[in-house]
């Protein structure tokens, strides 16, 4: 779903502020190579990070961002490239957003210097948002309803033959719903066969859940804010099978925080909102930070960035530089965000976390 924001959060994109405090850390600038916008970034380790953007742009980098590589897939600088998802430094999946044959996924497993098409949309309406991987052979991707229906597609061979998961076992979809292609994080998995859809743009925010594997599907109400064509779920992540959390909003509304972060101790099969407080304005991208003590969570939108340390009850700011993406692959030094005119910066320092406990 396209989701054309970039006049409104043109003027929010500020300079860069550092943490409050020296126990933590600060998002320290890098030289991407590019002025395009940037808006998908998957960090593979320590030093191996690909992020994707318009202009059928894609960076990466092979030794922590000291030094990133731009470039253009060729034949797609009209492309929008609203996900990434990487293997390793050589093999990596782009998908682009859009009406028609505008929906693609692209793949390259030489670092870039040749890349394949894999997947090109051929469902009349169709329009594929974001997609996700178990692993480096089985991945899903999302397209907003068609014929009152959400469209999915799976591999199970890294991408080389993607098929249509049949529409009679996906539940009805809603007038209009669909996924919010603005991070590249409507769509989620976690082991082997877990799998979590966020929507939005249609009557009332919703959560599609698989446990094996796309074979079958349920979908839950989501207590958070919906209903208008530019408001809904944006992003989701889950820590393990159990413990997620969703981030919405109105893209329009960039500085309402009203009901905008809910969470699930069960799957997913429920969601509780009531933070005591919230990510200070539209957020577009949530993770968990893998490797902290307490289940720390960062949240970035083209107003700032936030962070919370008890699963989402409460909030802290980080500083006022816009994202649109974050991706995390361990807690020091290991984070990544991008946003306008090629901006890409590291999480530098230590990210927020509780003390380890030294009792039982």
């Amino acid at each position: 779903m396209l989701r054309n924001w970039n006049a409104v959060v043109g003027t929010l994109i500020g300079t860069v502020v550092l943490l409050p405090g020296l126990a933590l850390g600060q998002w320290i600038l890098q030289q991407s190579g590019t002025t395009q916008r940037l808006r998908a970034v998957c960090a593979v380790n320590r030093r191996v990070v690909w992020a994707s953007g318009n202009g059928g742009t894609y960076v990466v980098t092979t030794d922590g961002g000291a030094h990133w590589r731009a470039a253009t897939v060729p034949g797609a600088d009209t492309l929008d490239f609203r996900d990434v998802y990487a293997v390793d430094d050589r093999t990596a999946h782009l998908l682009s957003i859009g009406p028609g044959e505008s929906s693609r996924i692209y793949e390259t497993v030489n670092g870039g210097r040749h890349w394949q098409l894999q997947f090109v949309n051929r469902t009349p309406g169709g329009f594929f948002d974001a997609f996700a991987f178990w692993d480096a052979n089985r991945g899903i991707a999302v397209s907003d309803e068609v014929d009152g229906k959400l469209v999915l597609i799976r591999t199970s061979d890294g991408g080389r033959h993607w098929e249509e998961i049949p529409k009679k076992i996906l539940p009805p979809a809603l007038p209009g719903e669909g996924a919010f292609a603005a991070s590249g994080t409507p769509i989620t998995t976690f082991g082997k066969k877990y799998v979590w859809i966020g929507t939005g743009a249609g009557p009332k925010p919703r959560v599609y859940r698989s446990t094996d594997g796309g074979v079958s599907w349920s979908v839950t109400d989501a207590p958070v804010e919906g209903g208008t064509a530019t408001s809904g779920i944006f992003s989701l992540a889950f820590r393990d099978r159990l413990h997620g959390i969703i981030l919405a909003g109105d893209y329009t509304r960039l500085n309402d925080t009203t009901e905008n972060v809910a969470t699930t101790t069960d799957g997913g099969t429920t969601w509780l909102a009531g933070a005591e407080s919230h990510p200070a304005g539209f957020r577009s991208c949530v993770v968990y930070v893998p490797g902290t003590a307490a289940p720390t969570i960062i949240a970035v939108g083209p107003s700032g960035s936030d962070y919370s340390l008890d699963g989402g009850k409460t909030w802290s700011k980080i500083d006022s530089l816009g994202f649109h993406a974050v991706s995390f692959a361990g807690p020091k030094s290991a984070g990544w965000a991008v946003g306008e005119n090629g901006r890409i910066a590291r999480f530098e320092g230590p990210v927020p976390d509780m003390p380890r406990s030294h009792g039982k």
